[in-house]
C-alpha cells in the first residue's frame, strides 16, 4: 500500500509560485484534494443535507469555486463579471431548488478543480511588487490590497474545508447508524470512525 501524502505545506513550494505566496498556493492545493477525498462515497442525497441546519457540503463546494473565483477577480482590479454575478445568485438560491437540479458532485469537484488550477496560474503571475497594491471590495467598494484578497481567498478555502470535512463525517456517521452519545459509551470516536485513544 502507498503512504498517504504529506499535507500539501510538507511537500515544499509548489512551481511557479512567488515565495510570498506559497502559503495561499498550498491553502488551495490542500483545500482541492481535501474536499476531494471527504465526499468521495457520499450519494447525491447525502451532498444536499444540511445536519442540524448547517449548510450543506453542497453549498460549500459551490461557495468555494464561487468565492475564490471572486477573491482572484478582485486582486486583478477588476468587477465581478455577468457570469459571476449569475453564479452568486444561483448560490444563494440552492435552497429552493429542487433535488434532481441541483449540481452532482462529480460537476462541483471538477468546477472547484478548474478554479484552483486558475488561481495558481495568477498567483504565478503575481510580482511581488503589485502584493501591496490597493484593491476594492464588492458593490460597496471596501478597501483591501492583492495580498489581502489572496491570503483570504486561501483561509476561507480552507473554513470552508473544514466544514466540508466535519460534515461528511457526521453524515457518515449518521448513515451508519451512529450517534455521539452511543460512539461515546462504547470508546468509539463515531466523528472518524476510529477507536478513541
Amino acid at each position: 500500500m502507498t503512504p498517504p501524502l504529506p499535507e500539501a505545506w510538507l511537500r515544499g513550494p509548489v512551481a511557479g509560485i512567488p515565495v510570498a505566496l506559497q502559503p495561499v498556493a498550498h491553502a488551495l492545493v490542500a483545500s482541492l484534494e481535501d474536499v476531494t477525498a471527504a465526499v468521495d462515497g457520499l450519494t447525491a442525497g447525502q451532498l444536499w443535507l444540511k445536519p442540524g441546519g448547517a449548510a450543506s457540503i453542497g453549498f460549500h463546494l459551490m461557495h468555494l469555486s464561487g468565492s475564490t473565483d471572486r477573491l482572484f477577480t478582485y486582486a486583478r482590479g477588476e468587477a465581478l463579471s455577468d457570469t459571476q454575478r449569475t453564479a452568486l445568485v444561483a448560490e444563494r438560491a440552492l435552497a429552493g431548488l429542487q433535488p434532481d437540479s441541483r449540481p452532482a458532485a462529480t460537476a462541483l469537484l471538477a468546477n472547484w478543480g478548474r478554479v484552483v488550477e486558475g488561481a495558481l496560474q495568477q498567483l504565478s503571475q503575481t510580482p511581488a511588487a503589485d502584493l501591496d497594491a490597493a484593491r476594492a471590495v464588492g458593490r460597496d467598494q471596501l478597501p483591501s490590497s492583492v495580498r489581502g484578497l489572496l491570503c483570504h481567498a486561501g483561509e476561507h478555502a480552507q473554513r470552508h474545508t473544514g466544514q466540508v470535512i466535519t460534515t461528511a463525517k457526521i453524515l457518515r456517521g449518521a448513515s451508519a447508524g451512529e450517534s455521539p452519545e452511543s460512539s461515546a459509551s462504547s470508546g468509539q470516536a463515531w466523528w472518524r470512525g476510529s477507536t478513541a485513544s
